[in-house]
């Protein structure tokens, strides 16, 4: 792309509303970032369709034992680290099912690596590395929507026969051209020109949270909209864990304790075993048929 292509970017063009930050009052500065962070959610809301076609790509991978990964640089790199890392212990998956993959490498989060966005090669590199499969579905995020680095990952994730999204915040992004969804959630110009941790980037947040969230659910990790997959693994856990068993089951404070102990510390298999009033192994099973989904299995053992 040349200069004055990227100058003509969404992303890269000057906010009118924002042009007199610089001389601004501490509390104007604040009034005018959050006016324009108000108008993140209105943009997410338009493309909400393509959220969920990437949603449906995901939750068939993860279904048929694939992978949802993200790839980005810079920003947009953290973003998808930061989304694939919260995820196994809200939802007690393996760190494999859902994977961040970053520009520059683990290094890159908290040192920026700038020059290797430039690098197609290392894109196509880095899911290499991960061995992708066909069964495998992959996010390539860039606020400019035209990385090369993400460019290089889409471009072979293709070849490989996975799945594959772009999400960018420029309509008509060059990325868009090479996926078979693309998100392009257009927030308007940053207030500060250019800057894309502010809007795009909050606007991508937003759209990882509900698209690995979606799935999530899908995979029956929540019921009603409790956390009922959380891994209990401190006492803060713990003690969330037994509340939402007391919501589900109505049981006395002592009686989920010792439902969640005598299920190993699993929340779900203590909501059926209290439910059903079977034991650990019995509730397990019921939940291995209904595919981990709390009302199918209740619904299975009164059948």
């Amino acid at each position: 792309m040349q200069p004055s292509q990227l100058r003509s970017l969404t992303t890269e063009s000057r906010n009118p509303n924002t042009m007199g930050i610089s001389q601004a009052n501490p509390l104007e500065m604040l009034q005018m970032m959050n006016e324009e962070d108000m108008k993140v959610a209105h943009a997410v809301n338009r493309v909400l369709q393509d959220v969920k076609t990437a949603s449906d790509f995901a939750f068939e991978s993860i279904s048929n034992g694939g992978r949802l990964i993200y790839l980005g640089a810079g920003t947009s790199g953290r973003i998808g680290v930061m989304d694939a890392v919260e995820c196994p212990p809200t939802y007690s998956i393996s760190p494999d099912v859902i994977v961040g993959i970053m520009a520059g490498g683990d290094s890159a989060f908290s040192h920026a690596a700038e020059d290797v966005e430039d690098s197609e090669e290392a894109g196509q590199k880095d899911l290499e590395h991960i061995h992708l499969t066909s069964k495998d579905t992959v996010v390539g995020i860039a606020a400019s929507g035209r990385t090369p680095y993400i460019i290089g990952a889409l471009n072979y994730a293709r070849t490989i026969g996975a799945k594959t999204v772009a999400l960018s915040c420029n309509e008509q992004a060059e990325i868009s051209e090479l996926a078979d969804c693309a998100i392009e959630v257009v927030v308007g110009p940053e207030v500060i020109t250019g800057s894309t941790r502010m809007k795009a980037a909050s606007a991508h947040k937003m759209i990882l949270n509900m698209l690995s969230t979606s799935v999530m659910i899908r995979q029956g990790k929540v019921y009603e909209n409790l956390m009922v997959d959380v891994k209990v693994s401190n006492h803060k856990l713990k003690e969330r864990a037994i509340t939402i068993i007391q919501h589900v089951t109505n049981a006395s404070y002592e009686q989920a304790i010792k439902a969640l102990e005598a299920a190993d510390l699993e929340v779900k298999t203590a909501i059926v075993m209290l439910q059903t009033k079977t034991d650990k192994k019995t509730a397990k099973d019921l939940l291995n048929k209904a595919d981990g989904h709390i009302d199918k299995a209740i619904l299975r053992h009164q059948s």
